[in-house]
């Protein structure tokens, strides 16, 4: 094998992987492993990371006195909903999410939980 035969063979082999690898980041961030709505007392929400910023909450799902809280934390990436979220913190909240699993960083957030809408529960 010729020197420049390796060459290409070698960059072929490592745009594979790096092809193979964004294919799994945008499968991951794109395909829900599953969907639901978790209700609770909205206590915490704020925005966090060195390099990656994310928006980081904790719900009490459940908040009867006397009763240890039984916490749930997610995240949120649009900045919409981050707006909309931070309006309810402190009052009973129902919040729509989606689970992505095998994300590969915290850069894309915290938890698996990403949270995409938010009613409040009067």
């Amino acid at each position: 094998m010729t020197k420049t035969k390796l060459i290409f063979a070698a960059v072929l082999f490592v745009a594979v992987i790096l092809g193979g690898f964004v294919l799994y980041v945008l499968a991951a961030l794109h395909v829900e492993y599953s969907e639901g709505e978790r209700s609770g007392l909205l206590q915490k929400f704020s925005r966090k990371g060195w390099v990656c910023k994310t928006w980081e909450g904790e719900l009490a799902m459940s908040y009867l006195p006397g009763m240890a809280p039984v916490l749930w934390n997610f995240t949120v990436r649009d900045d919409v909903v981050a707006t909309k979220v931070n309006e309810g913190l402190g009052r009973k909240v129902v919040l729509h999410y989606q689970e992505h699993r095998g994300l590969p960083s915290d850069c894309f957030g915290e938890t698996q939980y990403f949270v995409d809408s938010l009613r409040i529960v009067e």
